[in-house]
């Protein structure tokens, strides 16, 4: 189950930099996690200053 970025993403970037997979990037309003390239590692969750990275549904 991939991690997604909810509506509390502050587009900060401390995700992006910390992805092993290289899989998030600057969306429109918010990050944006590939849910292809995801391996559930939760390194975004550890480092997101709101919250933002949660485990998918």
């Amino acid at each position: 189950m991939a991690y997604k970025i909810t509506e509390d993403c502050i587009s900060c970037g401390v995700c992006s930099a910390e992805c092993p997979q290289d899989c998030i990037t600057e969306g429109d309003n918010k990050y944006e996690i590939n849910a292809e390239e995801c391996i559930d590692c939760g390194s975004c969750a550890d480092v997101c200053p709101t919250g933002a990275c949660v485990p998918g549904e």
